[in-house]
């Protein structure tokens, strides 16, 4: 066996903007390279994401899955913060979507967007996410994003990078923009 025949898992974490938006370029990249690939989204339930829209036009080379209440509102262009008992509910959801991907469909690539906030948030606990690390396909390589990442998590991990905000436009008043943050 070569190194390529073992799948690694990376983490995009930290407070800048941009780990979502990492792990979907690795995602069109894979898919371009005949890898199958899925994304399971922990906490962005919803329609208002605009990556799902190209996302629903390569459905069989990128599979999603969404998880978690609606957090965005059109009308104020705001997000929702607080954890409710349907959030903690939804995040367990995630995990048995995952747990089903791993047995039941052959990946190359699996993306679990806000897991790290969800564990970060006590949405999810962290050792049934680290059990589910260690369950991983050998092949599969496995991408955790959000803020926050745990250190337990990130003791396993073969990549690590961390994002960090130098200066966002958000704290300046500015709300989120259709096509650049949803």
């Amino acid at each position: 066996m070569t190194v390529s025949d073992f799948g690694k898992i990376q983490i995009y974490t930290g407070n800048g903007k941009g780990k979502t938006t990492a792990s979907l370029g690795l995602a069109i990249r894979a898919a371009g390279r005949g890898k199958k690939t899925a994304i399971v989204y922990f906490d962005k339930g919803g329609q208002n994401y605009g990556e799902r829209k190209i996302l629903d036009r390569l459905a069989g080379q990128i599979n999603y899955y969404v998880t978690g209440r609606q957090r965005f509102n059109p009308k104020t262009k705001k997000f929702i913060f607080g954890v409710t008992t349907i959030d903690k509910q939804e995040a367990e959801r995630a995990l048995s979507i995952v747990a089903k991907l791993y047995k039941k469909k052959r990946l190359d690539l699996l993306i679990l967007d806000e897991i790290n906030n969800a564990i970060n948030l006590d949405m999810i606990n962290v050792a049934k996410v680290l059990k589910l690390l260690r369950q991983k396909p050998k092949h599969l390589e496995l991408v955790l994003t959000g803020r926050a990442a745990h250190p337990k998590i990130i003791k396993m991990a073969d990549l690590v990078t961390e994002m960090k905000l130098v200066k966002h436009y958000f704290y300046q008043g500015l709300p989120a923009r259709k096509g650049i943050e949803f």
